[in-house]
């Protein structure tokens, strides 16, 4: 098992598309950060325009490195599953194309453990690419604005985190992206399975992304009550749930949750989706009739 994952890693890591995504999110985070540093009281102004009238928002407060993370997972967060499409939509349809996949199947390796091993190495991509973006967006921007207090900005409201209740909080969330990243991966990695070319997956996964996003994000009471608790991009925001705390009296009481049940219904799903993409991807491509 380890030579094989050892050799999918290697052709993954070997084709120069695989750093695109580590260098595009280096950039978005880079000038996310950079436009905070030389402008960010006069984003934080705007993003508390209405706060303004009743008191002084305390900007230096505000703008530090775990408010800095969280805008940028915010901001990040919706696109990554596009770019690790690129590389889990071309595991198996990438070997199609080159015309070196009938000549994996013809090992004394059973197409079961070839499948796995493949989407292993994919998973392993993924869990890399967050863990990059972790390291940009959390650790940098810690160490150029500092830690305080973390203020979350919601739809009714807001909540204050004390500074020595995040940590926590952001390793729980980058888990729970992770699902989230697999889910996708592995929705690619279906695609990849039935196509003989590794465009045509990548494609299909990003078209599901966006209609789905697009579906996620209206705000239209139809698709909110029937479309919406079914996609699994409604699940995927549910890293947001770790930021969601509970108040007495008006104070964040330490170590909440405001609906812990929404969260683990949410990985419930995203680990249900994973799954069923998985079962379809191994029973298809255990029959399959591999001609190139």
């Amino acid at each position: 098992m380890l030579p094989l994952l050892r050799i999918e890693l290697y052709k993954i890591f070997k084709r120069p598309r695989t750093y695109i995504a580590f260098a595009v999110i280096a950039v978005i985070i880079l000038l996310v950060q950079i436009a905070l540093k030389y402008g960010g009281k006069e984003y934080v102004g705007l993003m508390m325009a209405g706060m303004n009238e009743s008191f002084e928002v305390p900007y230096t407060d505000i703008l530090n490195g775990y408010f800095v993370c969280y805008l940028i997972l915010n901001l990040l967060l919706i696109h990554v599953p596009i770019l690790v499409a690129l590389v889990a939509g071309d595991v198996v349809a990438g070997e199609a194309t080159m015309g070196t996949l009938r000549l994996l199947v013809s090992k004394p390796v059973s197409r079961i453990r070839l499948l796995f091993v493949k989407f292993l190495a994919s998973s392993i991509y993924t869990i890399l690419l967050l863990i990059w973006v972790a390291v940009l967006s959390l650790i940098l921007s810690v160490a150029l604005f500092g830690t305080n207090d973390l203020f979350v900005a919601r739809e009714y409201g807001s909540n204050i985190i004390s500074a020595s209740d995040v940590m926590w909080r952001y390793a729980a969330a980058f888990v729970f992206a992770g699902l989230g990243l697999i889910t996708v991966a592995a929705l690619a990695f279906l695609f990849s399975i039935f196509s003989d070319n590794s465009v045509g997956p990548i494609v299909a996964t990003v078209c599901v992304i966006i209609v789905f996003t697009i579906l996620t994000q209206m705000q239209i009471p139809f698709y909110d009550e029937t479309v919406k608790p079914w996609l699994f991009t409604t699940h995927m925001l549910g890293w947001k749930g770790f930021f969601y705390v509970q108040g007495k009296d008006g104070v964040t009481i330490p170590g909440s949750i405001e609906d812990i049940s929404q969260i683990i219904k949410s990985a419930v799903f995203l680990l249900g989706y994973t799954v069923v993409f998985l079962s379809v991807a191994f029973w298809y491509f255990n029959k399959k009739n591999i001609l190139s």
